[in-house]
């Protein structure tokens, strides 16, 4: 069964490198609002693909267009050769789709909300059976086949969501804040079938998420969007690398920040902090905080890190790519850890 699961996937009537291709893809809405604008990316085949940006700045826009739930304004996008537009029928056999918020039906047992779906898809009669039963065995859901969804824990709902994305064997996953609002523990269990489905089936993942360490460590490539706009485009480790060196933050009086700005003109300003990317920090930090004494500017609190991919955000845009829809909880964990605040 599992053989035959990973030669579906594998075997594609055409041999496409890029599973989508977009091409100045933009959405307009009503007074003239730009969603998305001129945007252009491809996605290699078995990649995981990240889509970035804070609140507002398209990715859902850019998402609904390519599954084709939103008609697109101008430009082109291709999903495994299908032009999005004009072959909508064909686009939706080779994607699955995990939406921001759950669209679970509560009140339906696991098995029942996977029929309904195998339904809606056209999986033939005679095949639903073998792939509820396959998919439930991926997320390690098959024991929980029968209880009603609302008794499940948000991470057994979520693996169940990904189970259904799966049921019509789709060439590319779409997973559109797939770990929201889950604990890391969970959220860690999650992405491990995730990364396990990209392993055994070469599946394409394309995901937006507002956790930087998910994307930092899991994406094969990085598109940052802001404003509508795609402003970079590269592997986690170039795009940390294009920073140029380390992070030194420091945490200064209130009434100092404007002084400390003039004499570091390359820093920038965060949450009460002043932001300086330089090369070898650990050698240069005591020159910096030297300069801060000679000035008579009041350091309460220096730390060094190696670039990370907020800082990235940071340096490109002015401000960082706020976690705005994570719990306070997780707020609060991460900032009692100590560390640069609000990532």
């Amino acid at each position: 069964m599992q053989n035959e699961l990973k030669l579906r996937w594998l075997i594609i009537e055409d041999d496409f490198m890029n599973v989508i291709e977009v091409k100045n893809l933009s959405k307009v809405f009503k007074n003239n609002f730009k969603a998305v604008d001129g945007i252009t990316f491809d996605v290699k085949e078995g990649e995981i693909f990240g889509l970035l940006g804070p609140n507002g700045a398209g990715k859902t826009t850019t998402i609904s267009m390519l599954c084709t739930l939103l008609k697109i304004s101008s430009g082109e996008a291709k999903i495994c050769g299908y032009d999005v537009d004009s072959e909508q029928s064909e686009v939706r056999k080779c994607l699955g789709l995990v939406f921001q918020d759950t669209t679970l039906d509560d009140r339906l047992t696991a098995r029942e909300n996977l029929e309904l779906h195998a339904r809606l898809y056209g999986v033939p009669k005679e095949k639903r059976r073998k792939r509820i039963d396959q998919v439930l065995k991926m997320v390690e859901l098959e024991e929980k086949e029968n209880l009603i969804v609302k008794t499940f824990s948000g991470g057994m709902q979520r693996r169940l969501e990904i189970a259904r994305g799966l049921i019509h064997y789709p060439k590319i996953l779409f997973l559109d804040e797939p770990t929201l609002g889950l604990d890391p523990q969970t959220r860690k269990h999650v992405w491990e079938y995730i990364v396990k489905l990209k392993k055994d089936y070469n599946m394409t993942i394309f995901l937006t998420t507002h956790y930087m360490e998910e994307a930092d460590e899991l994406c094969d490539r990085i598109a940052i969007i802001n404003n509508a706009k795609i402003i970079a485009l590269d592997t986690p480790k170039n795009l940390k690398n294009s920073l140029g060196g380390d992070t030194i933050i420091l945490d200064v009086n209130d009434k100092d920040i404007e002084k400390a700005l003039k004499i570091y003109k390359n820093a920038k300003r965060f949450d009460g902090q002043i932001i300086l990317s330089v090369k070898n920090a650990g050698k240069q930090i005591e020159e910096v905080l030297e300069k801060c004494r000679k000035n008579k500017i009041e350091v309460i609190e220096a730390n060094i890190r190696k670039p990370a991919l907020n800082d990235v955000f940071l340096k490109m845009t002015g401000r960082e790519i706020r976690e705005e829809n994570v719990d306070l909880k997780e707020q609060l964990r991460r900032r009692s850890r100590g560390g640069f605040r609000g990532h």
